[in-house]
């Protein structure tokens, strides 16, 4: 229960790691190429993992990464998890919307990372809190996260703007995590997608996993799919714009990318979205002279039972100026 929940937007980079990869690579190519094209790793990262006896092919540790199959076999790498490095304080401006002695609510702007990751040691949530919490409230962050990760019971993207909770001792910690597993927050996020939904709210479901075609992405998986996780999205149409609409997405499950992956699946990709929406050229001009460069999403309602009070506590945060703007700009006849 202490690790943090996968919540809709969770960017990739802030796995965990420790996972298998499995597949089947053809015979004739030198190993290392072939593993690395089948995995999605790097050819380096393929090779470090060879040396360190993490790949099979056939069922029988690789030796080198030049050898060549004679006929096509499966293989199974072991990606073990990378090893934490304790957060530091940072004196980072927060905007907090609720705090006391058990936990903290801030509204995350646009362009943070929420704890220390690989390609992100510093300069995240955490350190900020971290901070915060040690000579602005005399207090500390919840352990149970571990040394990179205090605190931290649920994550939205690096380029999510809106609410999260934090805890500041364990009793919350293991009180929100219990909330979070049971998919009772209150979550609800504002997006603008293209297109006009049709029909205009409705619910998305599907195991949603790492894409077959490219694993820095997720999909949503097929039915039969052992992969993946059950997620369920709830929208709703709240205004119509020019060629794309403002909707309200609340969740039943909390998944990676999960807004993103779930509307984009359905033909209404985020505006702005460097991953799921990249396709769309017709927003290319106005997002550039916004210079708007970001998914547009913003977690916008959070509400839960306090875990040590029992009172039922509701926050909202209202839309980033960035997001106004694209929205006003849209709005616009001409």
């Amino acid at each position: 229960m202490g690790g943090p929940v996968d919540d809709s937007d969770d960017d990739l980079s802030a796995d965990d790691g420790g996972e298998t990869i499995t597949g089947t690579i053809p015979a004739g190519e030198r190993l290392d190429k072939a593993l690395s094209a089948a995995s999605g790793l790097s050819r380096e990262r393929v090779k470090a993992l060879i040396g360190d006896g993490a790949v099979l092919v056939g069922g029988k540790p690789v030796k080198s990464g030049s050898a060549k199959l004679a006929t096509q076999a499966e293989f199974t790498i072991e990606v073990p998890s990378p090893a934490p490095a304790e957060a530091i304080p940072q004196d980072i401006p927060l905007k907090v919307v609720f705090e006391d002695e058990h936990l903290i609510v801030i509204d995350k702007p646009a362009g943070m990372v929420v704890h220390p990751a690989a390609g992100n040691p510093d300069g995240t949530l955490v350190n900020a809190l971290l901070w915060h919490c040690a000579h602005n409230s005399g207090g500390q962050l919840s352990g149970i996260g571990g040394v990179a990760r205090p605190g931290i019971v649920h994550r939205i993207d690096k380029d999510t703007s809106g609410l999260l909770v934090a805890a500041k001792s364990d009793a919350a910690h293991e009180g929100l995590a219990r909330q979070f597993a049971d998919h009772s927050i209150e979550r609800a996020y504002r997006a603008v997608v293209k297109g006009h939904p049709d029909p205009a709210s409705g619910t998305i479901q599907g195991r949603i996993g790492r894409s077959n075609k490219d694993r820095k992405k997720m999909a949503v998986l097929g039915d039969d799919e052992t992969r993946g996780k059950h997620a369920v999205t709830h929208y709703r149409t709240l205004q119509d714009l020019k060629g794309a609409a403002l909707i309200e997405c609340t969740l039943e499950t909390g998944r990676t990318h999960q807004i993103r992956v779930h509307m984009s699946s359905i033909g209404h990709a985020l505006l702005g979205d460097p991953i799921y929406g990249r396709s769309d050229s017709r927003f290319r001009p106005i997002l550039g002279r916004l210079s708007f460069q970001r998914q547009a999403l913003h977690a916008a309602v959070l509400g839960f039972i306090h875990p040590v009070t029992g009172d039922r506590v509701h926050f909202s945060s209202d839309i980033p100026h960035d997001m106004l703007e694209l929205i006003e700009t849209l709005s616009r006849s001409d």
